[in-house]
């Protein structure tokens, strides 16, 4: 099997042992991975959504006990949770969040390796900007042939089925 690395190999290093992202030889990994995503997504925004609740009851309940001064916090609530989130599921040791999992994909860097939590915070970080930014850029995946979107490219990952 592959060994697990959290950094590219070296210059000069054998590629022969890196999994080969490669939608022609291994066309099973990206078959229906866009929908799959997409479902994911739902998944993932329906817990984001319950922990940023449960976050803004306790900064409510500290906001009373603080005369107010926690009630400065509910801003970052929503931006905390959603991060804190990506990093702790994909940079974790499943490499996927909880919606992927239920969908069978999974996260893994370009060469092969498991993504660091600080690398899954910069992809969501990367997916909300052009979510709320500009929505149709989320239409790359389309065209890419490994059906990877425009902050997966920059983040460096790549989302494929489970083997």
């Amino acid at each position: 099997m592959f060994e697990q690395r959290t950094i590219p190999p070296r210059a000069g290093a054998d590629f022969s042992e890196r999994p080969a992202y490669d939608p022609v030889t291994q066309a099973q990994r990206f078959d229906g991975v866009i929908g799959k995503r997409v479902m994911a997504f739902i998944v993932d925004a329906i817990i984001i959504l319950l922990l940023t609740v449960l976050v803004y009851v306790a900064i409510a309940v500290l906001g009373i006990l603080t005369l107010g001064l926690a009630w400065l916090l509910f801003g970052l609530a929503f931006p905390a949770v959603g991060l804190g989130y990506d990093a702790l599921t994909i940079g974790g040791p499943n490499s996927a969040t909880i919606g992927q999992r239920m969908m069978g994909l999974e996260v893994r860097t370009w060469f092969g390796g498991k993504v660091s939590p600080l690398v899954a915070a910069f992809h969501a970080l990367l997916f909300w900007f052009s979510l709320v930014i500009f929505c149709p850029i989320l239409l790359w995946a389309l065209f890419d042939p490994q059906k990877r979107c425009l902050h997966d490219i920059l983040a460096g990952v790549v989302v494929t089925n489970r083997p």
